[in-house]
């Protein structure tokens, strides 16, 4: 009859052990699933700026290129032909 005690007593503590572990863990999985969605949309906003910026780079490099003194100083962009053997 003790050992039957010593039983159910057992079980009534791995249930409320079982049930607060799933809770905590319940938790945890909703703070990293918030953390997760913050680096999606933390690297989304980093790749647009990052495309943003090659092609406003793009634009300044053509507008520095078209300039006269980057011609004065370099000189014209000389077309290449291929030459046939």
């Amino acid at each position: 009859m003790d050992s039957l005690i010593h039983a159910d007593i057992f079980f009534f503590v791995a249930t409320i052990a079982v049930v607060l572990l799933s809770v905590l863990l319940i938790i945890v999985i909703y703070y990293l699933h918030q953390t997760l969605r913050n680096f999606r949309d933390i690297s989304r906003m980093l790749k647009n700026g990052v495309e943003n910026a090659g092609d406003k780079i793009e634009g300044v490099m053509e507008d520095v290129e078209d300039s006269m003194i980057y011609k004065f100083i370099f000189g014209k962009k000389t077309k290449k032909t291929k030459h046939k053997k």
